[in-house]
């Protein structure tokens, strides 16, 4: 792993990426979005048409003129489907090409018709009835808000994205630990949920990371004169210094509220989003600058903990848990022995996305620290 701070990192690891694995194509899969969203990033940063060509060529293949989309399917109600949609209007709005728009319609109907709790939240899954996740705030709110925003917007809608960011934090804080465990079942009925509070037993550390970026790029999209702004802002303040309470050597666990316990390791994946939210937290002018600073330390500690280099150069981003879920499938009970038996690998491609994403927002934050341009509330 590094020993030096390596700057302008994140076109490293894209270059590598691409490299690698080529266009993005296969299925019509959420990491892709992750990757998608960091070259999108890159090009907003270095204006080099390669990272845009990337973008724009794999969802070409998987998209026809009259917006179908190929490998994704509505009826699921699957929440993850809708995160690769961001890049689909990022598209729209750079060519105004007429399939890009009829795309990320048919996303966005899928909110209409999206299976809900009780209480108005969006179920994670059509096969996950009664419940919410986090991953899923990730997945849907953004892509809601930017939707709203590029071809609204309507304030309804945007009350219940914002909406699914409160419900989610109320039903899944753990008081005990103040950290939002992975998943509430509102049934209280799923071999994971508390019998009483219907929450899953621990803040798995990916989950804690993909909802910190929900807010993040939430707060962004969403009007300072919504009714929900500030209790989302709340929130988010909140929940960002008590991330930054709990860092292991900078970094963050697989199981954020079982520090040392046996067989808890530093999870890549939770590290990026995580400092990728706090930086872009700052620099909106949300946290304050004592929160960027050691942010940034946290990236560091991230260059450190899990960024490696081949003999052929090869960028790669390690100890990254390939996936974790509640429920749905043998042993995915929620429990802290599940969490850390999932497997751990390299080259993830959600860990090196969420890394480029959170390169580039790092290196915004060194250049509007610089020139002391940072914005506060």
């Amino acid at each position: 792993m590094l020993t030096a701070y390596l700057p302008h990192s994140g076109q490293a690891m894209a270059d590598c990426l691409m490299q690698r694995e080529g266009l993005l194509t296969k299925d019509w899969s959420y990491d892709y979005g992750v990757v998608w969203r960091g070259m999108e990033m890159l090009y907003a940063l270095a204006g080099n048409q390669k990272y845009f060509d990337y973008v724009r060529n794999a969802l070409d293949s998987m998209v026809d003129a009259d917006g179908r989309i190929a490998g994704y399917r509505r009826e699921a109600y699957n929440l993850d489907y809708l995160n690769n949609g961001r890049q689909i209007i990022f598209l729209y709005q750079l060519t105004g090409e007429e399939k890009y728009q009829k795309a990320a319609a048919l996303l966005r109907s899928q909110l209409d018709d999206q299976p809900r709790t009780s209480d108005g939240g969006f179920w994670h899954k059509q096969v996950y009835p009664f419940q919410m996740w986090l991953d899923g705030q990730h997945m849907a709110v953004p892509f809601y808000l930017q939707y709203e925003a590029a071809f609204g917007p309507k304030e309804a809608a945007q009350n219940d994205a914002a909406n699914q960011l409160i419900s989610v934090y109320r039903h899944t804080l753990n008081p005990e630990t103040g950290l939002p465990c992975h998943g509430w079942d509102e049934k209280k009925q799923q071999v994971w949920a508390d019998p009483a509070t219907g929450r899953s037993a621990h803040a798995w550390g990916r989950g804690v990371g993909w909802y910190m970026v929900a807010l993040a790029d939430s707060l962004e999209l969403l009007p300072k004169t919504n009714i929900h702004y500030r209790q989302v802002l709340e929130i988010f303040k909140t929940l960002s210094a008590k991330l930054l309470s709990v860092r292991q050597d900078g970094v963050w666990l697989q199981v954020l509220d079982c520090p040392g316990r046996t067989g808890n390791y530093a999870e890549s994946s939770a590290s990026c989003l995580i400092a990728y939210a706090l930086l872009k937290g700052v620099r909106l002018g949300l946290l304050p600058e004592s929160c960027g600073k050691e942010a940034q330390k946290s990236f560091e500690s991230i260059q450190r903990h899990f960024v490696g280099r081949m003999k052929n150069g090869e960028w790669f981003v390690a100890k990254c848990c390939q996936g974790a879920g509640l429920g749905g499938s043998s042993g995915r009970d929620g429990s802290f022995d599940y969490y850390v038996s999932e497997n751990v690998n390299s080259r993830d491609l959600k860990a090196t996305g969420a890394y480029i994403q959170a390169a580039c927002e790092e290196q915004l934050y060194r250049e509007q620290a610089g020139d002391g341009h940072l914005r506060r509330e």
